[in-house]
Order: structure tokens, then C-alpha cells, then sequence
């Protein structure tokens, strides 16, 4: 049985992206406290609104490494800290994920897959609603698989896929499936494929970005433990995936939007592509190539946040 998520009930409209961070969830209000048990952060026992309440952007990435080289990357690129200092880790008192904050902009790891990240949003998005944030931008940072494009590209998701190359997230909820939404904010979009023009210094395109629940099979590689599969099965799926209008394969931007689209969140997924699945299923380039691919989307992204609060300091 199939139960959308457009049935919600009509009063409990969502607010427009430009408003609180929203929670459906009638049960929070019964609560004394909430413990944010992934983060070991609650509001019983910090003041998330002094903590947070001034957060607008949020990026997000798989690994803790990456995402202090973002937190160091920005506040350097905003002139916000000495970039030479060292930032602490927020969450800490867990080994689940890990936290960064310089000025308006926050930065979080998610670890690997749709079950990981969908844990960490479920937190997320509870920080910033009980930290009053406003006008928050969120967007996921990464790495992929190209399909039909040069390594290095970097691909902004214009709506994110399944295996099937259907624009949907499935939630099972008390057994029932849960068919969500996985569009992103275009006009985000195409603000950073303009950012990328005005950077001019690497390939981005905009286009479907298929996730996947898994790194091996589920992404038609040759090279896992199991593999049922001829290279003839694997290339013609691939390319009836890029017919379908996907440009670059990972395993976390379905969820990713389908929350973001239910918190009313301004949303974006930017991730680099390692190399063309179409020509093999190993990465073959150095060590030093790839961590200059690595540093494209927080180039892009920070560029885009210097930008945005550059013209906001303009406004007033």
C-alpha cells in the first residue's frame, strides 16, 4: 500500500523556506526535554538558541575530516577566524558524527547511506527548529560516480532518483510505504551553476543524481564480493540511466531531499564525480587528483555563502 505524503492533513501546512525550520510531530510538544541523543546536545542541557540561532547555512558530508576542512575553508574564505586556529568538534561527547560552527555557518558529518544520514537529519532539523533558525540553506557536499562525464565534473542535483530511476524516497512506516518527494530548490541550483561559471575553474552541470542503497551491487559495479551480473548487464544499465537524465550516482541525496522537503528547508546536492562508471568501477587517479576533485564542492559552496552574505550586507 502505497500512502503519500501530500495526504497530510491541510493544517499542518508547511512554512516556505523563508520561515522557521519546520517539525511535524505533535509528540515533541509533550516532551520536558529533548535529547538529541547523535549529537549529545539537548535542550535540556544547552542553549541551542545561543548556540545556533544564528546558523543560515548548513553544510553537510560524509566524513569528519571533510567537513572541518570545510568549517577551516569558510571561515578563512569570510575572514570569520584565525584560519590557522583549530575548531572544536560540537558533538564531542559522541562518536556518531561531527559538529563545526564559524559565524553563520554550520558543519556536519553524516557518515555513509541513507540510514546514517537520515539519523543525523532527523537531529539536525530539530537543532535548528529549537534554535529559531531562519532562512536556512542546507546542502550536502560529496563525492559520486560520473556517468558519461569527465572525472572531476561536479554535478548539482536537480532531482534525485532511485534504482529505478523514479523521482521518489520510500519510507516504511508501521509497515505501510511511504512515497516521499525528491525535488530540489532549482533556483538554488541554477545559483550555484552560475556561481561555478563566474569561478570558472572546473566543469559543473545540473542534472538527476540516482541513489542507490548500496556502494556494490546496487550501483552495477563488477569489483564487490557478489555480482550476478554480465559487463554487458552492467553497461546497458548505465546507459539507460544516463537516457534517463542521470549525470552521477551516490547513496544519501534521496532522503536528503525528501527531509528537506518536509522541513521546508532550502535544499541543494553538490557532489564531484571520481570517474566514469561507464569506463570502469575503481578509481585509477592519483592520490593528489582526487583531493583536489574532493575540494570542488566546497569551493563552489563557499563561494556561493561569500556571495550570498556579501549581498545581504549590501541590503542593509
Amino acid at each position: 500500500m502505497l500512502c503519500l505524503q501530500d495526504n497530510m492533513d491541510q493544517k499542518d501546512e508547511k512554512p516556505n523556506c523563508r520561515s522557521l525550520v519546520y517539525v511535524h510531530n505533535p509528540h515533541l510538544d509533550a516532551l520536558k526535554e529533548d535529547f538529541l541523543y547523535h549529537f549529545s546536545l539537548g535542550t535540556g542541557t544547552h542553549n541551542l538558541p545561543e548556540m545556533f540561532g544564528d546558523v543560515k547555512f548548513v553544510c553537510v558530508g560524509g566524513s569528519p575530516w571533510r567537513m572541518k576542512s570545510f568549517i577551516e575553508y569558510i571561515s578563512a574564505e569570510l575572514n570569520l577566524e584565525d584560519p590557522s586556529s583549530d575548531y572544536p568538534n560540537i558533538c564531542a561527547g559522541t562518536d556518531r558524527y561531527a559538529m563545526y560552527k564559524a559565524g553563520p555557518v554550520l558543519s556536519v558529518s553524516h557518515g555513509m547511506g541513507i540510514p546514517s544520514i537520515a539519523i543525523m537529519l532527523h537531529e539536525l532539523i530539530k537543532l535548528l527548529h529549537y534554535a529559531r533558525c531562519t532562512d536556512v540553506t542546507i546542502i550536502r557536499i560529496g563525492t559520486s560516480g560520473g556517468i558519461g562525464l569527465e572525472p572531476g565534473t561536479v554535478v548539482v542535483t536537480k532531482q534525485s532518483v532511485d534504482a529505478t530511476f523514479l523521482p521518489r524516497f520510500e519510507q516504511v512506516t508501521l509497515g505501510e510505504t511511504v512515497v516521499r518527494n525528491t525535488d530540489l530548490d532549482p533556483s538554488l541550483a541554477e545559483e550555484l551553476l552560475r556561481c561555478s561559471k563566474e569561478l570558472d575553474q572546473f566543469q559543473t552541470v545540473v542534472g538527476n543524481t540516482m541513489c542507490t542503497l548500496d556502494f556494490y551491487e546496487g550501483q552495477a559495479r563488477l569489483d564487490g564480493a557478489f555480482c550476478s551480473y554480465t559487463e554487458k548487464d552492467k553497461h546497458d544499465y548505465l546507459t539507460k540511466a544516463k537516457e534517463a537524465g542521470v549525470c552521477n550516482i551516490e547513496m544519501e541525496s534521496s532522503v536528503f531531499a525528501a527531509m528537506c522537503n518536509l522541513s521546508g528547508l532550502r535544499a541543494a546536492v553538490v557532489c564531484v564525480t571520481l570517474l566514469d562508471r561507464l569506463k570502469g568501477d575503481q578509481l585509477s587517479s592519483s592520490h593528489d587528483v582526487l583531493h583536489n576533485y574532493q575540494l570542488r564542492p566546497q569551493v563552489l559552496v563557499g563561494y556561493y555563502i561569500k556571495k550570498q552574505l556579501k549581498a545581504k550586507s549590501q541590503r542593509s
